[in-house]
């Protein structure tokens, strides 16, 4: 299987990953969250029962994912989440854009970073959520994410 699963409701998969429609069906995804630049999700997403979030971003050291488009997905999921549904976060190569959104998921479900990120590299094997560019935005989004006045759902 090329979609990674990290928890019950949290899968992380490269761009042409998704094009497993069939299996994304199987795991009743509710919520794909993208976040490769300048492409648009393959047609056959359309197919699913599942809402699309575009969060196109770039992996390149000196350009930083922003917090705010973080929190925006994490922001997207949370309902999903809440009501037991899954989410499913790709980027080119499933490597470094989605494993900071999913790390950032996992941090709004009570993980702390450096938990998140195990988990992460732990069940896929591609994830490099130690890249520092990538843990620096991660870091950044916990302090961010435990310093609002949300109520959080525990794991």
């Amino acid at each position: 299987m090329t979609i990674s699963q990290i928890t019950d409701y949290l899968y992380i998969a490269a761009r042409n990953d998704i094009k497993e429609i069939e299996m994304l069906r199987q795991l009743e995804i509710r919520l794909i969250i993208d976040m490769v630049i300048h492409r648009r999700p393959p047609g056959e997403v359309a197919d699913l029962y599942a809402e699309v979030m575009s969060l196109p971003a770039v992996d390149f050291i000196l350009l930083p994912i922003p917090i705010k488009l973080l929190n925006r997905g994490v922001e997207k999921a949370l309902p999903i989440l809440q009501d037991d549904g899954r989410v499913l976060v790709y980027c080119q190569v499933g490597r470094h854009r989605s494993v900071a959104m999913a790390a950032c998921i996992l941090i709004s479900q009570g993980y702390n970073a450096n938990e998140a990120m195990t988990l992460i590299a732990d069940r896929r094997s591609k994830a490099d959520p130690y890249a520092w560019h990538i843990q620096r935005q991660i870091y950044k989004f916990e302090q961010y994410w435990n310093h609002q006045s949300v109520p959080r759902k525990n794991r």
